[in-house]
């Protein structure tokens, strides 16, 4: 008989409470996922490749499972509290039929109990097919069945997920028990009635308005220029005065509402109480609000940056080169050493890259390369950022490097490029793509179209062409910020033998065919110049990097984005029903007075878009600085011209996030309506 009633009452609780159970349904398979991400097939890749990175990255779930655990026992407490008070009239009426305090307060551990192990026995079954699902996707969209799909099932994640989901659970039950177990009967039997809000002058809220709408304007202007990311002080500046901002702004809205209000005065309908009461749970409220505006603001700029930078990192790289090898005794032994290994067939292209340093008249490295002419052309150009970044870059060119024109020329074939055509007495210059965007190729561009020359060891050198870009090697045996490509006479001339050869490979079609893709192809030939001594890197270190980079800003992101829109529509929801049920007699003496039930959910249904609608905007808004601000912290030069492809992903996403925000005010709005059903028929005082 008890666990029957403890059962019917916990059906009952995740009905009539349907949003809190979706909320606590969604963290936990949030909580699953993170906690899973060492088993995705994706972190088998990775910690071949980049190790070092993802042990980081690792390092940080328990510091991210923490925080959220802590955010999410607030909005537990207060959720259970609203259950609590919802029910309080049945509570008090148990106690008036004999059942021991004792009893009940089991009798709810009990409910509390039921209901987590059913959200728990839903939960992880779902978190485990979002799992499977995601790590299936992920390894067909790169390429990497080659490790063998397993199950990412963790058995650690399910019990760490059970045991800090009970534990908040119980925590906040305990706390709540403690609180009714003593309030009076009557108290319980009693409707709470909305107690009195201290009123403040009119102008105290005007003033708090204007300067809350300044301090966010002032530190959307440090976001977007950059200038918060100078120091940790302009950044701690910046967030300081947005929530300030943010919750002056929210004290302040009292004013827009009651003018709002004094506008229907006059006019049909319940448009006068249906501000009054959104009034009162704003001048109620203001801080719940505004921290549920900075949560929708966080969860928008994780969105919006995390989705916008996995889909669109990696999405310009310019893949030539599979292969570069290296060997530093006897650097000409390759072809013969990768013959005799039997790979010889497998590549379509090996060519020899030669790069090195150019030797001054006494045979040392460090010469200073004249580029006198050069710096007075970019002098020509108008002012800009662009301009004195390269100024301060071409006046610094110790120890300069040059790329043999032979070398250089095969990779542009192999990219399907244009041969670069250089008499002995000219050269070009090669740029690290990763630090030049459009604008300084541009400039750079335009400096050598009018072929200006430049000095090395006496020797001149004309500049020609245009600005080369593709990258020499195929990762990171050598990263060029500048060089300058010669004929391969200058080059011998220049470099005498102070140079390094750099093997350059690419795998031949049918090879890739037959084994499935490019990645698994690479992964073939490595697993045998593995048992080498070979020195090589390949095209998989290069991937593997941008894929650290989009898990890292995919994963975590999106994870924390889910977390904080939980809470901050979860929050807002629970804070209206709680109102709503504080000021009932209001609903009652409105029916009385002759208000239809549609009037009546039609006003509380605007009471709520309003309520959702004040923190959203005021987030959206702040969202739309926000991603730009992190795209303007974050980015590479190259990827930073990309912005407006990189915003039209985050609009999408942020489109996306106000449905769901509509999907929360249907729940409450559900909810409100059976609610004021209830006080539809004047009911007796108890």
């Amino acid at each position: 008989m008890f666990f029957d009633l403890v059962r019917r009452n916990s059906k009952r609780n995740r009905r009539e409470n349907g949003l809190f159970f979706s909320s606590l349904l969604a963290a936990i398979v949030a909580f699953y996922i993170i906690l899973s991400l060492p088993n995705q097939a994706v972190m088998g890749f990775l910690k071949e490749m980049e190790s070092g990175a993802v042990d980081r990255l690792l390092s940080l779930i328990p510091a991210f499972y923490a925080v959220t655990l802590f955010m999410l026992f607030f909005l537990i407490y207060f959720a259970s509290r609203y259950q609590l008070e919802r029910r309080s009239h049945e509570l008090g009426m148990y106690l008036m039929m004999g059942m021991r305090r004792s009893k009940l307060f089991f009798m709810l551990l009990a409910e509390d109990l039921w209901s987590s192990l059913v959200s728990i026995f839903v939960g992880i079954p779902v978190a485990v097919l979002f799992s499977e699902v995601i790590s299936l996707v992920t390894a067909r969209v790169v390429g990497i069945g080659i490790l063998g799909q397993q199950s990412t099932f963790s058995l650690s994640a399910v019990l760490w997920t059970m045991a800090g989901f009970l534990l908040i659970k119980l925590a906040a039950f305990l706390l709540l028990s403690g609180k009714f177990a003593s309030t009076e009967i009557g108290t319980l039997l009693s409707a709470t009635p909305e107690g009195a809000k201290k009123q403040r002058p009119a102008m105290l809220y005007r003033i708090a308005l204007v300067i809350g709408a300044l301090l966010l304007v002032t530190a959307y202007i440090l976001a977007i220029s950059g200038e918060a990311w100078y120091s940790l002080a302009a950044m701690g500046m910046t967030l300081s005065m947005g929530i300030a901002g943010t919750l002056l702004l929210f004290f302040g809205l009292r004013t827009v509402l009651d003018t709002l209000a004094k506008r229907q005065t006059g006019k049909s309908g319940l448009g006068v109480f249906t501000f009054r009461q959104l009034q009162e749970n704003v001048i109620g409220q203001p801080i719940s609000l505004a921290v549920s505006s900075l949560l929708i603001l966080g969860a928008l700029c994780c969105f919006g940056y995390g989705v916008s930078m996995t889909l669109y990192y990696g999405s310009d790289d310019t893949h030539t080169l599979d292969y570069t090898f290296q060997d530093a005794e006897n650097p000409l032994v390759i072809p013969e050493k990768l013959k005799n290994l039997g790979l010889d067939d497998c590549f379509e292209s090996l060519f020899d890259m030669r790069i090195g340093h150019i030797l001054s008249e006494d045979d040392n490295e460090g010469e200073m390369l004249g580029m006198n002419e050069v710096l007075a052309l970019i002098e020509q150009e108008p002012d800009s950022s662009v301009k004195s970044d390269l100024l301060g870059e071409y006046n610094n060119l110790n120890n300069p490097y040059i790329i043999s024109l032979s070398g250089y020329n095969q990779l542009l074939a192999a990219a399907g490029e244009p041969p670069i055509m250089l008499n002995n007495n000219q050269a070009a210059i090669y740029g690290y793509a990763a630090f030049t965007n459009r604008e300084k190729a541009e400039l750079i561009n335009r400096v050598l179209s009018q072929k200006p020359e430049v000095v090395v060891n006496g020797e001149r050198l004309q500049l020609s062409g245009t600005l080369q870009t593709r990258n020499p090697v195929t990762d990171r045996s050598i990263t060029l910020y500048f060089a300058l490509i010669v004929p391969d006479e200058t080059f011998d001339r220049l470099a005498d033998k102070s140079y390094t050869h750099y093997w350059n490979a690419i795998l031949s079609h049918q090879f890739v065919q037959e084994n499935s893709g490019l990645m698994q192809a690479i992964q073939q030939v490595n697993q045998k110049l593995d048992t080498t001594g070979i020195h090589y890197e390949s095209y998989l270190q290069s991937m593997g990097r941008q894929l650290f980079y989009q898990v890292s800003s995919s994963y975590l992101t999106l994870y924390l984005a889910v977390i904080f829109l939980i809470i901050a529509n979860t929050v807002i929801g629970i804070q209206f029903l709680t109102q709503q049920r504080k000021t009932g007699r209001r609903y009652q003496t409105l029916v009385r007075l002759g208000s239809h039930y549609e009037a009546l959910c039609l006003s509380a249904k605007h009471q709520i878009q309003w309520l959702f609608a004040l923190p959203a905007v005021v987030a959206a808004v702040g969202s739309l600085f926000g991603v730009r601000a992190l795209f303007s912290g974050f980015l590479s030069p190259d990827m930073a011209e990309n912005i407006p492809g990189l915003y039209r992903i985050a609009f999408v996403i942020l489109f996306l996030l106000c449905m769901v925000e509509y999907g929360y005010m249907l729940a409450v709005t559900r909810a409100s309506s059976k609610y004021i059903l209830t006080q539809m028929e004047a009911n007796r005082e108890e």
